[in-house]
C-alpha cells in the first residue's frame, strides 16, 4: 500500500502536455515559453489582482526576519516578486533565476522600466542544479513555483544548499481551501473557468488545465513544512491566505 507521502512524491511528477518522451521541466519551460506574452495579464484577471497582495504578506513575513542583503528569488517567471523584492529591500541585490527564456524576457522589459537594472539580475538556471556557490544568499524566495519542480526534494535541497547558515527561505504557493463552500467553488472555477478563459487567451489550454491541476497533487500544509524539514530546513511558521487559496511558508537554515 502507497503511503500518502509517497503518492504526493509521485504525483508531483504531473506535466503540463501528459506523458511523453519530454522530461517534466522541459515541458514546464515549453509551456511558459508559449503563454510569457500573456501571462501577465491572465495573472491579474484570474486571480482578480489578489496575487499582488499575497506577494505583500510574503515579503512582510520575510522581513520580520530581518533584512536580507543578498536575495534568490527562484522560478521567478516575469520578475513580480524579484520587482516587489527590490523595492522593498532598497539596500538588497536581487537575482532572479527560471527555466524559462520567454519568461525572464518580458522580466527583464520590466526590470528596465523600473529602473532597476542595476539591483536586479535575471538568469536562466534550473532550480534542481543551482548555478551559485553553497551559501551565497541571505534569503531564498520562491512564488508559485515549487510546485512546478521536476524533484521537489532535490529542488528543496538546492534552495538549502544556496543558503547561509541562519538565512531565510519564504515560499508562496497555491493551496487548497479547508472549508468545504471555498473548496467547491475553486475547484468550479479551476477546473472549468480558467482551463476556458486561460485557454482562450493564451491559445494554450493544456497550460490552464495543468496549473491547477498541479495545486491538486502538491503536498501542501504540515506535509510541505516535512519535506522542508528533510532539505535541512526549520520551518518556523505557516499562514493561510485567502481561506486557504494560497499560503506562505517561512524556514531558516540552521
Amino acid at each position: 500500500m502507497t503511503s500518502k507521502t509517497e503518492s504526493h512524491s509521485a504525483s508531483i511528477s504531473i506535466k503540463p502536455y501528459g506523458e511523453g518522451s519530454d522530461s517534466k521541466k522541459e515541458q514546464v519551460a515549453r509551456m511558459f515559453d508559449g503563454i510569457s506574452g500573456r501571462y501577465d495579464l491572465l495573472n491579474r484577471l484570474l486571480s482578480m489582482g489578489i496575487d499582488i497582495r499575497w506577494r505583500r504578506v510574503a515579503l512582510r513575513m520575510l522581513r520580520e526576519r530581518g533584512l536580507p542583503a543578498r536575495v534568490l528569488d527562484v522560478a521567478t517567471g516575469t520578475a513580480d516578486l524579484a520587482l516587489a523584492l527590490a523595492t522593498d529591500l532598497p539596500e538588497a541585490e536581487v537575482i532572479g533565476v527560471d527555466l524559462s527564456e520567454g519568461m525572464l524576457g518580458v522580466g527583464r522589459q520590466k526590470v528596465e522600466r523600473n529602473g532597476l537594472r542595476s539591483r536586479v539580475r535575471l538568469e536562466q538556471a534550473d532550480a534542481e542544479n543551482l548555478p551559485f556557490e553553497d551559501g551565497s544568499f541571505d534569503a531564498v524566495t520562491v512564488a508559485f513555483g515549487v510546485r512546478n519542480f521536476e524533484n521537489l526534494d532535490k529542488g528543496l535541497g538546492e534552495l538549502q544548499r544556496v543558503l547561509r547558515p541562519g538565512g531565510h527561505l519564504m515560499v508562496l504557493e497555491f493551496s487548497r481551501p479547508t472549508s468545504p463552500l471555498v473548496k467547491g467553488l475553486m475547484n468550479l472555477y479551476s477546473r472549468s473557468l480558467m482551463p476556458a478563459l486561460g485557454g482562450w487567451l493564451s491559445k494554450d489550454r493544456a497550460a490552464y488545465a495543468y496549473l491547477p491541476a498541479s495545486v491538486q497533487v502538491f503536498p501542501e500544509g504540515d506535509a510541505f513544512e516535512e519535506r522542508l524539514k528533510q532539505a535541512g530546513l526549520q520551518p518556523l511558521r505557516q499562514r493561510r491566505l485567502s481561506m486557504g487559496i494560497s499560503s506562505v511558508y517561512i524556514a531558516r537554515k540552521g
